[in-house]
C-alpha cells in the first residue's frame, strides 16, 4: 500500500495547550476526566437498525463495499503520516490565508498527496470577500476546496464526508489550527484507500473557514459552498459529515454537536468507546465547518476544540501538536468509518 508517511520517527514531548474557534470547548483534561457516555452508534437501537438496514439495502441494490479489501480498523491509523503533514503545512508553508499564494501552494500539495493515494481529486472554487481576520485585514479573492473521492464514486448513493479546513488566520502558521485536522484527514485517506469502509468516504480540505468578520455569514465559506452545491439526491445520500478542527492537543477527544445532542455525535462517542479513546461531548458547538452542513439541514458533527495558549498566534507551530492526540482522533474516525 502506498504510504504518505515518511520514516520520520515520532519524537518529542510536544507542548500541550490548544484551540481553532472559541467557545464551548473543554480544557486539556486530566487522566481522570469523565469518559464518553455509553450509547449505541446512532444513539438508539431504532436509529442503529435503520442505518444498518439502509446500508444493507444499498448493497443489495448494487452498492458494494466499494473494495474487496480487509475492513478498516482503528489500528490502521498511522500517526507519523499526520505528523508529517503538520510539519509540512505549518513548518514549510506556514500561514495559509485563504486567498493567498501560500494557501494555493498548500492546496496543490494536498491534492498531490491525495492523487498519490489513488483518489479522484477535484477543485471547487469560490469567491471570498475582503474583511478582517483576527485583527488583520484580508483581501477579496478566490479560494478552493480540494475534494477527493474513491474511483467510480457516485454521489447519489449513500456515503460519508470527512473534512478539515486548510486555511489559517494571516498571522498563524496554523499547526494545531488546522494542520492537525488536515494531517488526520490525510492519514485517514491513507488508511481507507486500500481498506473497506461501511460506506464510501468523501474527503474534503475546505478553504476559507477562518473568519473575515463577525457572525456565521463571514465564516466557513468553503464548507458553505460545498453544502450549497449539493443536489437533492446527493443531500439524501450523504449519511453524515465530520469536521476535524484543532485535533492535535489535549488528552481527550472533544466531540461537538451543533445542537444539544444528535445522532452523529452519539455515533462518534460510541466509536471512541470502541476504539478505547476517551472522549467528551460538547453541546452547542458551531464554530467549525460541520455547522455549514447542519445549517443546510444535513447531519454533521465536529471532532476537536481543546483550548490552547497559541490559538491564532505566531506560536501555533508544529511543536504544539501532540502525536498521541492525533492518533486518538484518527482511531475514532476509523472506528466510525469501519464496517459493522
Amino acid at each position: 500500500m502506498h504510504r504518505l508517511a515518511s520514516s520520520v520517527a515520532l519524537t518529542a514531548a510536544l507542548l500541550v495547550i490548544s484551540g481553532c474557534s472559541t467557545g464551548g470547548t473543554p480544557s486539556d483534561a486530566p487522566a481522570g476526566s469523565t469518559p464518553s457516555p455509553r450509547s449505541s452508534p446512532t444513539g438508539t437501537p431504532a436509529e442503529e437498525a435503520a442505518e444498518d438496514a439502509t446500508e444493507e439495502s444499498s448493497q443489495e441494490a448494487g452498492e458494494a463495499p466499494a473494495r474487496e479489501q480487509e475492513p478498516v480498523a482503528p489500528a490502521d491509523f498511522e500517526p507519523a503520516t499526520a505528523v508529517r503533514v503538520v510539519r509540512h503545512l505549518a513548518g514549510v508553508i506556514g500561514p495559509r490565508e485563504a486567498t493567498g499564494r501560500a494557501y494555493a501552494r498548500a492546496a496543490d500539495w494536498v491534492q498531490g498527496e491525495l492523487e498519490g493515494l489513488g483518489y479522484d481529486v477535484a477543485r471547487q472554487g469560490f469567491d471570498v470577500p475582503a474583511g478582517e481576520s483576527w485583527g488583520v485585514p484580508v483581501p477579496a479573492g478566490r479560494s478552493v476546496n480540494v475534494v477527493a473521492t474513491p474511483v467510480g464514486f457516485d454521489p447519489s448513493r449513500p456515503h460519508l464526508v470527512v473534512g478539515a479546513h486548510l486555511d489559517t488566520v494571516p498571522r498563524a502558521p496554523g499547526a494545531e489550527d488546522n494542520a492537525s485536522g488536515v494531517g488526520v484527514l490525510l492519514a485517514v485517506a491513507e488508511a481507507v484507500a486500500q481498506r473497506r469502509t461501511r460506506l464510501p468516504v468523501v474527503l474534503v480540505a475546505f478553504g476559507a473557514e477562518e473568519p473575515r468578520g463577525p457572525g456565521d455569514d463571514e465564516h466557513h465559506y468553503g464548507s458553505r459552498r460545498y453544502a450549497a452545491e449539493m443536489g437533492p439526491r446527493e443531500r439524501t445520500a450523504m449519511r453524515a459529515m465530520v469536521s476535524l478542527d484543532r485535533v492535535g492537543v489535549g488528552a481527550t477527544v472533544p466531540v461537538g454537536s451543533a445542537t444539544a445532542s444528535d445522532p452523529v455525535q452519539r455515533a462518534l462517542l460510541a466509536a471512541a468507546r470502541s476504539a478505547g479513546v476517551r472522549a467528551v461531548a460538547v453541546a452547542e458547538q458551531r464554530s467549525s465547518d460541520h455547522w455549514s452542513f447542519v445549517r443546510a439541514g444535513l447531519p454533521a458533527a465536529r471532532l476537536g476544540s481543546t483550548s490552547y495558549a497559541a490559538y491564532h498566534s505566531a506560536a501555533d507551530v508544529p511543536a504544539v501538536v501532540r502525536p498521541d492526540q492525533l492518533a486518538r482522533v484518527g482511531r475514532v474516525v476509523l472506528a466510525w468509518l469501519a464496517p459493522r
